[in-house]
């Protein structure tokens, strides 16, 4: 086998050059990935379980099992509870890295084996992998956006207060942990990418005081951003929202030169003092005169005039964001997504950044983990077989260079020390259904992806789900996919009357039969609420016309799915389920508006007190069964 050396300490056009390197090698780099792995794993516990102490690669793929987060589950509490890190790796574990927590939330996962949050140690190796790529951002977007180093970037980042483990290791978000990092705090200064936001705002943990000192800098250097972006859209969306309701407070402070009595964290009030040393009633005069406009359309444009792009995730679920976002910018500012990563590991790089999000193809990048793959349905055809969701035979995975084009497949990973995720196609940074890593081998992520084509020798993919992301009341199974593919062909039918806000859905079987629930948040441009129950009853039929042959057979002919209903929430539902959610110990940098809501939840129950419409497809379909 030949060696090829694996470096993580590239910057600008060496990170380019070795892009091309490890995609023109990508079997050579996979090959050593793993047989890193194995040799600085081999002690380790849940490893020697299934290898005996050989570092054998062909041994690894007969007996090492490929799992899910329940079968490590055992190991991780452990070691939170102060049992030594050869449980799981060779490598000294330095923190615990985890979906965002509340105290309440830890301890019963320290006290179960089979609670909630998913933590997963990791190690300081991790950040180098981390760093690598966001080291080829910027010299990718560079070959397609110039001028990208004559100005600022407005990028909203956040962190969540952490707590410890009963051993003493911290316990973060995969953000918090990069934010508090000398790779983030140290970093050399980077034209390409100066922040507006000054660190002091971004390591606070109030998300409040933190959105606005962080709105307030992009607004004082509204002249010199040349890009705008967020972790998720959602994020970069709340923002939008927050500064309708504080622009007026915002023009204030920069009108006096005094930041508002409503930020007391110590470390805003020092790094805002020195942006706001002196009154600027000219600049506050401009962003009044577009804030205080009739319409926001074109926002971003007018607040950010020389912006070139907006980064955030607008793939897989996020889509639903694209419309907003396009109102927003008046569809005159590219959206991008750079990355495809998670907590878990960071998988790829958009090397045309500037695609529409529909055509988005990820570029995995082969020095990042050990990537294997399960293949979904044949012939080109996504399908789910149910008798392979626990288990799955050694032999039916394929290695990172054998996928096929066209074909869909579920991600299986490999880490240095092993990992957890829930990954996403994603902008910056992470998944919020992710975890770090340490301790995982030949893990399933749960997301399912198309090979969309080849960079070199290395694969490229669309992301397309998550696999675990369904509604279902008999025999019918509704992916992620499927689901947002449905209710984007049924909005049209709202074109020119409103759009779709947000949305999320609910399997109700409170009632014989079930039926599948949708909450929608709508922006009406005309409210007329006749014209609105002909509108979301048409919604409702085209939703269920674009759901599969199963559903529309366990409607029609079988009758043991009742029909589907559109539930419409006030303005700022959603908007309040993000605040309770956060409140309870989820991350503004990592919150993703939840698919698929559980009965007797406090969600639900959030959901349902906002309802101000309700309304049903026919109980007698025509469509043919």
């Amino acid at each position: 086998m030949d060696v090829v050396k694996i470096d993580y300490n590239y910057k600008g056009d060496n990170a380019l050059k070795e892009l091309e390197r490890i995609t023109s090698k990508a079997a050579e780099v996979q090959d050593n990935i793993l047989c890193g792995i194995l040799e600085q794993n081999k002690d380790a516990q849940y490893l020697s379980k299934y290898m005996k102490g050989s570092k054998d690669v062909l041994e690894f793929k007969r007996s090492v099992p490929i799992i899910t987060y329940k079968d490590v589950c055992p190991y991780i509490q452990r070691i939170a509870n102060g049992e030594d890190s050869s449980l799981i790796t060779g490598h000294l574990i330095t923190e615990i890295l985890c979906r965002s927590i509340s105290i309440s939330s830890l301890n019963l996962f320290l006290r179960t084996s089979g609670g909630e949050p998913k933590l997963m140690p990791t190690i300081s190796e991790d950040l180098d992998r981390r760093t690598f790529v966001y080291n080829l951002i910027n010299p990718i977007a560079n070959k397609y956006l110039e001028g990208l180093d004559k100005g600022k970037t407005m990028y909203l980042n956040f962190v969540k207060a952490e707590t410890s483990t009963p051993c003493g290791l911290p316990i973060r978000t995969v953000l918090t942990s990069y934010y508090k990092s000398k790779h983030f705090q140290c970093r050399p200064y980077d034209p390409f990418n100066d922040l507006t936001s000054p660190i002091q705002t971004i390591l606070c943990e109030d998300s409040n005081q933190s959105m606005y000192c962080q709105l307030l800098a992009a607004l004082i250097h509204r002249h010199k951003v040349m890009r705008l972006g967020a972790v998720f859209a959602s994020a970069f969306l709340r923002a939008i929202s927050y500064l309708e309701r504080k622009w007026s407070q915002l023009c204030q402070d920069i009108r006096t030169g005094h930041l508002s009595p409503m930020i007391t964290d110590p470390g805003c009030q020092t790094a805002m003092s020195s942006l706001l040393a002196s009154p600027n009633p000219d600049l506050a005069d401009e962003i009044e005169e577009i804030c205080g406009r009739p319409s926001w359309k074109g926002i971003l444009c007018q607040l950010w005039p020389q912006a070139k792009f907006i980064e955030a995730v607008v793939t897989g679920s996020m889509a639903q964001y694209i419309p907003a976002l396009e109102f927003f910018s008046q569809g005159k500012i590219p959206l991008v997504c750079p990355m495809y990563a998670s907590s878990e590991t960071y998988f790829g790089v958009n090397v045309m950044p500037l695609s529409k999000p529909s055509d988005v193809v990820f570029t995995l990048l082969p020095n990042m983990c050990y990537f294997e793959f399960i293949p979904l349905g044949k012939n080109g055809t996504l399908s789910f077989d149910v008798e392979d969701e626990e288990v799955v035979p050694c032999d039916k995975v394929v290695d990172l260079v054998d996928v096929k084009l066209g074909r869909y497949y579920e991600l299986v990973v490999t880490t240095f020390a092993g990992k957890e995720t829930g990954g996403i196609v994603f902008s910056f940074l992470v998944s919020s259904d992710s975890c770090m890593e340490t301790g995982l081998y030949r893990y399933r992520i749960g997301d399912v992806l198309q090979v969309a084509g080849f960079y070199n020798k290395a694969p490229q993919f669309k992301f397309i789900c998550r696999r675990n992301v369904v509604l279902s009341i008999d025999l019918d199974k509704t992916n992620e996919e499927d689901l947002h593919r449905s209710i984007t062909l049924a909005k049209k039918k709202l074109e020119n009357k409103a759009f779709l806000a947000e949305y999320t859905s609910y399997a109700d079987t409170s009632s014989v039969p079930g039926h599948y629930v949708l909450f929608w948040e709508i922006q009406w441009l005309e409210p007329d609420d006749e014209e609105e129950k002909l509108l979301m009853e048409e919604c409702c039929i085209a939703v269920e016309e674009e759901l599969d042959y199963i559903y529309r057979q366990c409607r029609k002919r079988d009758r043991s799915v009742g029909p589907l209903e559109i539930r419409v929430v006030k303005a700022g539902t959603f908007e309040k389920l993000m605040d309770m959610i956060i409140s309870q110990g989820g991350s503004l940098n990592q919150y993703k508006t939840p698919r698929c809501v559980k009965s007797n939840s406090a969600m639900l129950k959030l959901l349902d007190g906002h309802v101000t419409g309700s309304f049903f497809s026919p109980r007698d379909p025509t469509w043919s069964a």
